[in-house]
């Protein structure tokens, strides 16, 4: 898994996110049976004010949030709780990540910046492969994959009571 990796804001230098990014995809796509065929993804690491632009752009919703993805196909289930269709594009998409909305939510979890961070490239990656959360069972879904996936490499259930 080749993530391309475009640092608009310079804080996320400080941050591990090329290794952990890398990490978690190639994670990610190890877990589902996806491993070794070759799939790029682009990751657009920015701050509040560009994420708003873009959430308003391309959702109409003109505040910031964590994380934006877009597939460069759809591959959503059509049943809730479905498998979604396997990529036939090498090209899996893009993602975009807020530093700010990043930073917050970290402090307010009390957790390493870099392990939510790994959480939101899982997140954004899953999106690019067809799961979603909108539906309840699709949900559930996309949320086991994210708890067992980041237990793997050792980091804690994002969605547990802290």
């Amino acid at each position: 898994m080749i993530i391309d990796i475009l640092i608009e804001d310079t804080r996320w230098n400080s941050t591990a996110l090329a290794t952990r990014g890398e990490g978690v995809a190639a994670a990610a796509l190890a877990h589902l049976g996806l491993a070794g065929r070759g799939y790029e993804a682009s990751l657009l690491a920015c701050n509040d004010a560009r994420i708003a632009a873009l959430n308003a752009d391309f959702r109409g919703k003109p505040q910031p949030t964590n994380v934006l993805s877009w597939p460069s196909e759809e591959r959503g289930a059509e049943t809730d709780g479905g498998t979604p269709s396997a990529p036939s594009d090498p090209e899996l998409g893009d993602i975009a990540m807020s530093y700010d909305t990043c930073a917050r939510e970290a402090a307010e979890m009390g957790i390493a910046l870099d392990d939510h961070a790994a959480h939101l490239v899982l997140h954004g990656l899953l999106h690019l492969l067809g799961y979603d959360h909108e539906r309840d069972l699709d949900a559930t879904l996309m949320e086991g994959l994210e708890t067992v996936i980041l237990g793997k490499l050792g980091m804690a259930d994002p969605y547990s009571e802290r």
